[in-house]
């Protein structure tokens, strides 16, 4: 284990130290199952990061390079906490009301089946439009994805409406992450920046989320962790200066399409348990945060993507707030996992910021790296 030097100690903030160890021995446990290829985290009470640590390997080749704290990886749909931050932003100057429907901004929108979708529910997965690859088995299925990638002209909006809507808007949550694209598109209207410069120029910057962002450098690339070989070519792509130039360029990743490390995502959750303040700069408004972290759907609306069943709901306007039988952290704690995996969980009640990388090898999923993970970290307040 590769422990950084952080500015509080566990007892510090009133943390019993001996279970980080536990969740070191669950991080190695995982690793020796060939589960994960390595593991970081940050943890932090109150705004005051006490541990910032990282086990196990670089890259999925044979080499000895380890894991470090500050290893940059890609954080896919934590992504939509960024989005979702810059729409109540937007929303705040005036710019935007959560109740208005896409259509008031984007022309494809006014035309049914489409034209009762709101911004609301694009933020809580509730717009009708199908969801995600893969979370209803369907072998004939066909994404927004496909539509773009095979349309004849350059309206990728259009393209993508091809697929149609699987729901009434409202009727159930189902993982859109292409609405969050949408979302992305919103914003770019209504700011007049690109969604990627909007979000880096007003949370990520003022956030001083150094190792945080959509197009990396060349130092942040060098930086980066090697799980695959998809995820080495598309590093080599960026060393050589061989992203080309194409539709995607002008299609917003603003549902997963950022990089960040433990540590900044850590600074970025501190931000929203402070009312949207970081190191007394203003991010966004309290009122803002208290909107988008209250329970938007409370259990009447039900989900059955990946096999859940129809469980009934619990989502804020942007982030989940699931509350179960997995979870310890403190009910209206509010949070987003990202596929490969990793997680951000802030407990507002005990003012506990957790972040994690587990990077899963061969494209896995583990109940164990995401659930169990947090009932360690929270298990050790005092």
């Amino acid at each position: 284990m590769i422990r950084a030097e952080t500015p509080y100690s566990p007892a510090d903030v009133n943390y019993n130290e001996e279970r980080m160890s536990v969740l070191d021995r669950h991080f190695q446990k995982m690793i020796d199952a060939n589960e994960l290829l390595s593991a970081n985290y940050c943890l932090s009470r109150d705004g005051k990061i006490f541990a910032n640590a990282a086990i196990g390997k670089l890259s999925y080749k044979d080499d000895n390079r380890k894991l470090q704290p500050d290893t940059i990886q890609w954080i896919a749909s934590i992504t939509k906490l960024f989005c979702a931050v810059a729409i109540f932003k937007l929303a705040e100057d005036g710019m935007l009301r959560l109740d208005q429907t896409v259509g008031e901004f984007i022309d494809e929108f006014k035309e049914q089946p489409f034209n009762k979708v709101n911004i609301a529910h694009l933020l809580s997965h509730t717009s009708g439009m199908y969801s995600d690859p893969g979370s209803f088995e369907n072998k004939y299925f066909k994404s927004p994805w496909y539509f773009i990638e095979n349309m004849n002209g350059t309206n990728w909006i259009e393209a993508a409406l091809s697929a149609g809507m699987y729901r009434e808007p409202g009727e159930e949550w189902a993982y859109c992450s292409f609405g969050y694209v949408i979302l992305g598109e919103v914003i770019t209207r209504v700011s007049g920046m690109f969604a990627h410069d909007y979000i880096m120029e007003n949370i990520v910057k003022p956030c001083g989320l150094e190792d945080t962002g959509f197009t990396p450098t060349r130092e942040q690339v060098l930086r980066m962790n090697i799980p695959n070989e998809r995820r080495e070519k598309r590093m080599q792509s960026f060393l050589n200066n061989e992203e080309k130039s194409s539709i995607w360029d002008r299609i917003p990743s603003t549902g997963g399409g950022m990089f960040s490390t433990a540590y900044d995502l850590n600074k970025f959750g501190i931000m929203l348990l402070n009312n949207g303040t970081y190191e007394g700069r203003r991010i966004i408004g309290r009122k803002a945060v208290e909107k988008m972290t209250t329970f938007y759907l409370t259990g009447d609306v039900k989900d059955y993507c990946w096999n859940a069943g129809g469980v009934p709901r619990l989502y804020g306007l942007g982030p989940d707030m699931r509350y179960n039988l997995t979870t310890f952290y403190t009910k209206g704690s509010y949070f987003h996992e990202g596929a490969g995996a990793c997680a951000l969980i802030i407990d507002p009640y005990e003012k506990l910021v957790a972040s994690w990388f587990v990077p899963f090898k061969n494209d896995a999923w583990y109940a164990h790296g995401i659930y169990n993970v947090s009932a360690i970290i929270w298990s050790g307040l005092k």
